[in-house]
């Protein structure tokens, strides 16, 4: 039996041993990271260096592909309901049915689910100040998604997030700001694009003018989803529960 996923023209047969075409074996984990699963959806803990779904490259495509990976194992069609950049981990949605797909991506375009990540981030120049601790600042910018980063302009779409910085630390031979980002648009890269633009990039982020590189987790940037507040809907009707939420950068960087 050929499975289709995502609409895309990436198929393999379904039979619980074959390997997903666009993944790569040993890449990823053995086994998917479960956080819950029940009929009509799974959420997963995606790993750094994985893309949630297959690109447009097709057989050119040699990255891991956590959905790819997903829907071998259930060996049914799953939909994804939100993406995580190449290089972030943390919680992802899939919806295991047209219907909670569709339900689940108007509570996405209703902001109805709350997401929270953590990052680390390492000033570019010494001279930049600290962040202060514990000061929730509200940063809002208008965004363009270019070739390869996202930019500024008043043509842009509206961007909105929170933003805490929470902890100062030293990690990897710099001073590093541990931050608490609540983003209440999904603009891509928006993440990336704040905290860059306030001399604050994220630590591993290169395309964003990261002084560090993380050499020892190729593929990563220290940005990581780690909780998805639902809406009572989610709760009432699809039998699941309010939150999720997974551990944070240092399980998986240190």
């Amino acid at each position: 039996m050929k499975v289709q996923l995502f609409d895309t023209c990436a198929t393999w047969t379904a039979t619980g041993s074959s390997t997903a075409r666009n993944a790569q074996p040993g890449s990823l984990a053995e086994t998917v990271k479960f956080i819950f699963q029940n009929e009509n959806f799974a959420v997963v803990d995606k790993p750094h260096g994985s893309l949630t779904v297959p690109s447009r490259m097709g057989d050119q495509e040699h990255r891991p592909c956590l959905g790819l990976q997903l829907q071998n194992e259930l060996g049914k069609r799953v939909w994804p309901v939100h993406r995580l950049d190449f290089e972030v981990s943390g919680i992802v949605l899939f919806a295991l049915t047209a219907e909670a797909h569709r339900a689940a991506s108007i509570w996405f375009e209703n902001h109805s689910i709350r997401k929270v990540y953590e990052a680390w981030s390492s000033s570019i120049s010494p001279s930049t100040p600290t962040p202060p601790l514990d000061a929730r600042q509200h940063w809002k910018s208008c965004l363009v998604r270019g070739k390869k980063r996202s930019f500024e302009a008043d043509y842009g779409k509206p961007a909105e997030t929170f933003a805490t910085a929470t902890e100062s630390m030293t990690r990897f031979g710099q001073n590093v700001t541990v931050w608490r980002l609540e983003p209440i648009t999904g603009r891509s890269h928006q993440l990336r694009y704040e905290l860059r633009k306030h001399d604050q990039p994220i630590v591993g982020d290169t395309l964003y003018g990261s002084p560090v590189t993380l050499t020892e987790h190729p593929d990563t940037i220290a940005l990581r989803a780690i909780e998805l507040r639902l809406p009572d809907e989610a709760r009432l009707n699809w039998r699941l529960p309010p939150e999720f939420s997974v551990a944070g950068l240092a399980a998986t960087l240190i």
